[in-house]
This record gives structure tokens, C-alpha cells and sequence, in this order.
């Protein structure tokens, strides 16, 4: 088994949180795990990208090489162009539709997703909306990872038990929605 991810957004949407779940849950199924440094993260609406590698084998580097990606998953749609040179024939690209827009010169978000749909195997979520409906806006970042986890290779309970414990620490009601997040991107995928 060899899973190899991107994560994409800008700074405050979430990036480290998704990393995080993940990690957990490769703990959990005994993977082995690497990840590159995460660029960005100290400034709110500066580029976040990372490179997550699970295997059950050793994982000797902690980059992605271009054209082996099986997943990128995106917070923000401009974000995940970004990394489209990473991303293999086969493998699979899901983004929130909604920008995070903090230039001046954003192009227009229809044909950011225009070029989206031109890959092969997408799935663009209204994840900010999903988010509001079940009762956290702040959430969007764990719908797009539910949406994007059946292309990760381990047991979605991982997942949820990941998610348990990340956020355990303030309290079950955050707990509860950031579950409720992961399952409404589940079913939004419908895998």
C-alpha cells in the first residue's frame, strides 16, 4: 500500500488540522509516515501546501516526485492548480469550490473550476456550505477531507477516531460537528 498526498490551501484554512487527522489515523492502522515542511503557515492568507506519504513499507523521502500523486486535496480551487504537475494520470484531485481570495487579480472562480472539471477524476464541494448547514463554519477543512477520503488507503473509522482525538481537547461539541463535517463529505462523494 502506498498512498502519496498533496494538502493545499492558504494559511488559516485548516491545512495542519487535515495533516494532523491523517496522521493519526495512519498511527492507528501501524503506517509509516512522512511529511514534507509546510510552506506558509505563518501568514493568514499565504500559500499552505504539504506532502503526506503513507505506506506500509519504509517511506525513504518525504517529497513527492512530479506525476506520483495519488490525492490532492485543496481547501481553496486556485490552490489546487497549483499542484496539478504533481498529480498522477490516475489519480484523484478534490477542492472546496469557494476562493479564498486575497489578491488583487483573483481570476474569475468559473474558470479556476472550468480547469478543474478538465481533470479526469475531480470533485468540487461546496465545503463552506456544507459546513454552515451542520453547524460550524469553521469546519470546511474536515468536509473536504471527508469528501477526499475514499482515496485514502486506510479505514474511514480511522479517520473518525483521528478526528476524536485532534480535537478531544475542546470538548464534545467540536468534537460532534468536525465528525458530523467528515461524514457530510463522505456522503457528498457518495464512496
Amino acid at each position: 500500500m502506498k498512498n502519496d498526498i498533496i494538502l493545499s490551501g492558504v494559511g488559516g484554512q485548516g491545512i495542519l488540522s487535515i495533516a494532523a487527522v491523517i496522521g493519526l489515523a495512519a498511527v492507528e492502522n501501524n503506517l509509516y509516515l512522512k511529511q514534507s515542511e509546510v510552506h506558509g503557515m505563518s501568514q493568514r492568507g499565504g500559500d499552505v501546501q504539504s506532502h503526506f506519504r503513507l505506506s506500509d513499507n519504509p517511506v525513504s523521502s518525504d517529497l513527492i516526485p512530479y506525476g506520483q500523486a495519488d490525492l490532492i486535496i485543496s481547501v481553496e480551487p486556485m490552490e489546487s492548480l497549483r499542484y496539478l504537475p504533481w498529480l498522477s494520470k490516475h489519480g484523484w484531485l478534490v477542492t472546496n469550490s469557494n476562493p479564498f481570495i486575497n489578491i488583487s487579480d483573483y481570476p474569475p472562480v468559473d474558470e479556476i473550476l472550468s480547469e478543474i472539471r478538465k481533470i479526469k477524476n475531480n470533485i468540487i464541494i461546496d465545503a463552506d456550505t456544507i459546513a454552515k448547514e451542520i453547524g460550524s463554519a469553521r469546519s470546511g477543512n474536515i468536509v473536504v477531507l471527508g469528501a477526499a477520503s475514499p482515496f485514502i488507503e486506510m479505514p474511514f473509522a480511522s479517520l473518525e477516531n483521528a478526528v476524536r482525538k485532534l480535537f478531544e481537547r475542546k470538548g464534545e461539541e467540536i468534537v460532534e460537528v468536525n465528525l458530523k463535517a467528515l461524514k457530510a463529505g463522505r456522503n457528498f462523494t457518495g464512496k
